[in-house]
């Protein structure tokens, strides 16, 4: 599900700086320029950050617009600029592959070969390959003909499996329901229905047209008010009154699977599922009103897992971020542990924002336990890291990076005991304030285990 880190056969991208002082025109840059990128379009207000120019295009006034990715922020903030945002006083030009012969390109463009004193063209030619030759001939072209191959540069080691096409957003907008999100990356929705950066999404079956009559003759027609599959909780209390979840198997229900992996690529960076659902179930998180079910979010997990994953993915959507709904789809994937008797964890390594999420939920769910102790106050309770991982069904190792991150393992007398530190004790009680009425009823939760393993087909 997530791709790993590494440099291929060795090649890595180095860059030459431009000479201090010296500003390169806008007409010489060309994809695997690095250089400083006002971050705020606010001209007024400067926010200089390094760059990496991904593409070249032209937009309807003639004028060349730049995607950027910010070094070492992550891609979502990849955006489209235009040319007054760029410093071009400190260009970084991009050079050839080290494991070609290494050539200098002079400040107008034209190639200069290193040739040790020997100026023989006939010796020249011997020592620069016609592959080089080209590549030499395409800088000099100024982007003309852009590089399709992927370019091993700084930015793209962490993914190299990525190339450049699914390193540019595809998608401006996407409305589904009475909200319009941006996406933050690269989803291979079809091209054609793709218009003006713009596609339609039916909010209960998730199928994608172009246009908003589309979408209109669509929902005359579709019969669906809620995701498919069978409805395994409903919170009937008020304080979270219309709050459901459906299960959906990936092989019954394949279509909407699909459609529901390729709406949440655009707010995953890593996620590649999307025609193999049949090892997976989905749970899908709605919020329920007269008009049918509206997503809010989900998380998959695979039917059998031998590294003990209770959720493959996890996404909830930007319109309903900010407010408990991930926490909520968290303790959801827990409840279902405690059910299968296991103890479960999010499928490695985690998102940014996932790591927050988990980590704040790891963290309020052992500060309850260990603050419920009978006799903390008077520094005679016990409690092992095993009893706290049966009692939550976090996994023993999610149990002790969450504890050692807030520095709560201490080495004490020969043997690793739980200190809690009265800040840690002040931060739970203040977030314990926020997400009182907001959690999972398990005794709502109409849902029986099933073992995958002794089936002969999902």
């Amino acid at each position: 599900m997530v791709g790993t880190g590494g440099v291929e056969n060795g090649q890595i991208e180095v860059a030459q700086p431009n000479p201090v002082g010296q500003s390169a025109p806008l007409n010489t840059l060309v994809e695997g320029c690095r250089l400083p990128v006002n971050r705020n379009k606010d001209d007024a207000q400067r926010d200089w950050t390094p760059a990496e120019i991904l593409s070249i295009r032209k937009n309807s006034s003639g004028e060349n617009q730049y995607y950027v990715h910010y070094v070492d922020f992550n891609k979502r903030l990849d955006e489209w600029v235009t040319q007054h945002r760029l410093d071009h006083s400190q260009v970084i030009f991009p050079q050839l592959n080290q494991n070609k012969r290494r050539d200098s390109v002079t400040q107008n463009g034209s190639p200069h070969v290193q040739t040790n004193g020997t100026s023989n063209k006939k010796s020249l030619r011997r020592k620069v390959t016609d592959e080089v030759l080209k590549e030499l001939n395409e800088l000099n072209e100024l982007n003309e003909e852009k590089e399709k191959r992927p370019r091993m540069s700084g930015s793209l080691i962490q993914n190299p499996h990525d190339d450049i096409t699914t390193r540019i957003k595809n998608i401006e907008y996407i409305e589904i329901g009475r909200h319009r999100l941006r996406p933050w990356y690269f989803s291979p929705y079809p091209a054609e229905i793709i218009v003006d950066g713009m596609i339609h999404l039916c909010e209960f079956c998730l199928t994608y047209v172009k246009t908003r009559h589309q979408l209109k003759r669509h929902l005359s027609k579709c019969n669906m008010r809620s995701p498919p599959g069978t409805e395994i909780y409903r919170d009937t209390k008020k304080s979270l009154n219309g709050l459901s979840v459906f299960e959906l198997d990936g092989r019954k229900h394949k279509r909407y699977a699909q459609n529901l992996c390729l709406l949440a690529k655009c707010f995953l960076d890593h996620k590649t599922l999307y025609y193999d659902t049949d090892p997976f179930l989905f749970y899908v998180m709605c919020d329920s009103d007269h008009r049918g079910a509206h997503i809010v979010g989900y998380f998959s997990k695979e039917k059998e897992s031998a590294e003990e994953y209770n959720v493959a993915c996890i996404l909830t959507l930007p319109s309903y971020q900010r407010r408990g709904y991930g926490r909520l789809l968290i303790e959801f994937s827990y409840e279902l542990s405690k059910l299968e008797k296991k103890q479960g964890t999010p499928e490695k390594p985690l998102s940014d924002l996932g790591l927050l999420s988990y980590r704040s939920y790891w963290t309020q769910t052992i500060m309850e336990i260990l603050i419920g102790l009978e006799g903390i106050d008077g520094e005679n309770a016990k409690i092992s890291v095993q009893e706290i991982c049966e009692r939550t069904s976090i996994h023993p190792k999610d149990v002790q990076s969450c504890l050692i991150h807030h520095k709560m393992m201490e080495f004490y007398q020969g043997q690793y005991i739980i200190a809690i530190d009265e800040k840690e004790i002040e931060n739970y009680k203040k977030n314990k304030s926020k997400i009182k009425g907001n959690r999972i009823h398990s005794n709502f939760i109409k849902w029986t285990p099933k073992d995958w393993s002794k089936r002969g087909r999902w």
